[in-house]
């Protein structure tokens, strides 16, 4: 399972345990990543998501999963997310016409 978020783009990080002693040991800081769906209303479908909470938090902040991916440069999207993105595109530009 890929430790990255599909919608911050975190991943794990190193650094060290550090004792009072100060002895260095090397360990790993994983990312909250969480296996969720999240509801595109424009669809009208929900979507499989790999995101940290931090990531949920933004979407929430965006306006929601549609404005997040409209919102965002499609070069900064996930590549799993890109065909959601153009989805949401032209059934919006669809519904528009």
């Amino acid at each position: 399972m890929s430790r990255r978020c599909m919608i911050t783009g975190k991943a794990p990080m190193s650094g060290n345990n550090v004792s009072h002693a100060q002895n260095k040991t090397r360990r790993k800081f994983l990312p909250n990543i969480q296996d969720t769906s999240l509801y595109s209303v424009i669809l009208g479908k929900w979507v499989k998501v790999k995101a940290s909470s931090a990531g949920l938090r933004t979407v929430e902040h965006k306006g929601g999963f549609d404005e997040f991916l409209k919102s965002t440069a499609k070069t900064k999207l996930d590549p799993a997310l890109r065909p959601v993105k153009a989805q949401i595109e032209k059934a919006e530009a669809k519904t528009a016409a």
